[in-house]
């Protein structure tokens, strides 16, 4: 992998994590459109990585909330009250929504890895992406707010995490839609999603780092990784500001048009190539 493609896609990590677009349709699409042959393994671990750089846009976006609840979780447990404090009490929701794709990422890891190198795959995915965010608009009545948010609901919009695994659902998509679907608002259930990313993003970050260590000369491609990792983290910011105001007054349907346009824009590619 060259400076310039780290760039390009951290980039477009950084831009589609967290817009519903699927940043992992587009990590398997755009090599394959621009003919760049980045070796599958390589691929699948600096996806992995670029992603702890929206990680960290997340952590530092939501610093204030995410200590509010760390330190809630922490004084709750030391007062045997851990769900007494609102904050703890949405520390806990988060770790619950985190489970579900935690236990599939380790169950399915090899198979998820394949599925990565599949331009096809990714395109049909991005389809169904679109679906779920016409079917959330539709679907959800939008009258709650994260301070209602149950064990059930969290369970729920985790399940929907599950399916982001794959490279085309997009994972704030599906989350998003996940939440909007148990009737909260648009800001809430986008909240919600952007702060559930975070224990699964570190998560998979740390089996990509296994995997990282393994790879044969790490160290030449440590520079390029860490390009793509700083890109990746300041353009996630700057998605996170922007697409909760724009949740704030609008819907989800131009994203929902976005991944149908780019998924035949690549079909009609496959078939010119083919």
């Amino acid at each position: 992998m060259t400076l310039l493609q780290s760039i390009i896609l951290g980039i477009i990590q950084g831009l589609t994590e967290f817009i519903p677009i699927s940043s992992s349709a587009h990590l398997v699409i755009t090599p394959y459109l621009l003919r760049w042959h980045i070796p599958t393994q390589e691929g699948f671990i600096f996806d992995i990585l670029v992603q702890l750089g929206t990680l960290l846009a997340v952590i530092i976006y939501f610093r204030k909330e995410l200590y509010q609840i760390i330190a809630s979780m922490i004084s709750g447990l030391l007062r045997r009250h851990p769900l007494q404090d609102p904050m703890a009490r949405l520390g806990w929701l988060l770790v619950l929504a985190t489970i579900p794709a935690l236990i599939a990422g380790l169950l399915f890891k090899d198979q998820l890895e394949a599925v990565f190198s599949s331009p096809q795959a990714a395109v049909g995915f991005l389809v169904g992406t679109a679906i779920l965010l016409v079917i959330a608009e539709l679907a959800g009545r939008r009258s709650r707010t994260l301070e209602t948010v149950t064990w059930l609901d969290a369970l729920i919009v985790g399940v929907f995490q599950v399916i982001s695994l794959f490279p085309g659902i997009s994972r704030s998509g599906s989350t998003i839609a996940g939440g909007m679907l148990r009737n909260f608002d648009r800001p809430a259930a986008a909240r919600f999603s952007f702060l559930m990313s975070v224990p699964v993003m570190i998560g998979a970050g740390a089996l990509a780092v296994v995997d990282l260590f393994q790879a044969p000369n790490f160290g030449s491609q440590l520079p390029t990784l860490i390009v793509g990792f700083i890109v990746a983290a300041i353009v996630g910011f700057l998605a996170i500001r922007w697409l909760l105001s724009y949740l704030s007054r609008s819907s989800l349907y131009i994203f929902s048009i976005y991944c149908l346009a780019a998924a035949l824009f690549t079909s009609v590619f496959f078939i010119i190539r083919s």
